[in-house]
């Protein structure tokens, strides 16, 4: 009888444990989708009607828990030769007194002009290069043999392919941070790569006449992601436009296949969370109020750019959103990247 009730007291005891830590997995994973929530909530509140496309490309992955949440799919480069022209060819457009979007219809490259040459930021695909830079230059009435400098936000492919052809023809210096002229060395894809030039460091000015680009290292899309602020006009009228270099969570499933990151997730989210918060107190305390960006999802460019064809001498300037719009986009940036960092913790 002794030995049944000891039999029976364990099997309750055992029943119970079991039940506890039910109830402590589900009240963890209760806790862990209230955080996702409250990220997500966030970004959407900063993102507001300006910034739904960077809301909606980083941030609404994270609100469903896997497996449910659906994958992007790998981003695949080019193989085999360029595709069809008619997919990517983008018209240049004059934006401001002296900058000109010079890129694809979904990556974005971009000429500052100076009284001294042309600083190109970002310089796109290697088999773009040509038509969209060096052409679309050409067709906007300057000079591609005054480029001087190319800045790269970071190593990708859609980013720096074009870099090695603006160096080539016409003796650019390339400036990137460090660690990505080495995730460049290393990356293993057929096209013209630049050679080692200019390392650029954490807050450095690079300046070319009357004209001064501040580059700001910041981690995280890549780890030398630069991100920068540049000094524009319109109509005579001084802004300053920021630029986040590296947006998208790119070490997570259905991130591009040339990147194999070789740390967790949540030192790639930690890293990014940093970043994204210390170039939101640059971008506030600089007063920018401008946002361009190297992916034209990002800074709603599809809508913009044709605006700047029919905006007349009274209308505001589609790209001049002001310093609390610039904050909030870096804030989702931010907050999205806690989604994440909850999400897979």
């Amino acid at each position: 009888m002794k030995r049944r009730t000891l039999a029976i007291s364990s099997a309750i005891a055992l029943a119970a444990g079991l039940a506890g830590t039910r109830i402590a997995a589900q009240s963890s994973q209760a806790q862990k989708e209230a955080a996702v929530a409250t990220h997500i909530e966030a970004a959407r509140k900063a993102a507001g009607k300006e910034h739904t496309g960077i809301f909606e490309g980083i941030c609404t992955q994270f609100a469903q828990p896997a497996p449910n949440r659906p994958t992007a799919p790998a981003k695949r480069l080019p193989s085999g030769g360029p595709p069809d022209r008619a997919t990517w060819h983008a018209e240049p457009v004059k934006v401001f007194d002296n900058l000109y979007f010079v890129g694809e219809k979904d990556y974005g490259a971009w000429a500052v002009t100076t009284s001294e040459g042309i600083i190109i930021i970002d310089a796109i695909f290697d088999y773009s290069v040509e038509d969209e830079i060096v052409n679309g230059l050409k067709k906007l009435g300057l000079n591609p043999a005054t480029i001087k400098y190319v800045i790269v936000s970071h190593a990708h492919r859609d980013h720096v392919g074009g870099a090695g052809y603006l160096q080539e023809h016409f003796g650019a210096r390339v400036v990137m941070a460090a660690e990505d002229w080495g995730l460049l060395e290393r990356t293993d894809l057929s096209f013209m790569k630049a050679r080692r030039d200019i390392v650029a460091t954490d807050g450095q000015k690079l300046t070319l006449g009357d004209t001064t680009i501040t580059m700001y290292v910041t981690p995280g899309h890549t780890l030398g992601t630069l991100s920068l602020l540049v000094p524009v006009k319109d109509n005579g009228k001084s802004h300053l436009a920021a630029s986040w270099g590296g947006t998208a969570f790119n070490w997570l499933a259905g991130s591009p296949l040339y990147i194999t990151p070789d740390r967790p997730n949540k030192f790639w989210f930690d890293t990014y969370i940093n970043s994204a918060a210390r170039f939101r107190e640059i971008v506030a305390k600089a007063g920018a109020d401008v946002l361009i960006a190297n992916h034209t999802y990002l800074d709603d460019a599809k809508r913009k750019l044709p605006a700047m064809a029919k905006r007349r001498p009274s209308d505001p300037h589609p790209y001049v959103i002001g310093n609390d719009a610039v904050v909030r986009y870096v804030t989702v940036a931010a907050e999205c990247a806690k989604a994440g960092l909850a999400r897979v913790k």
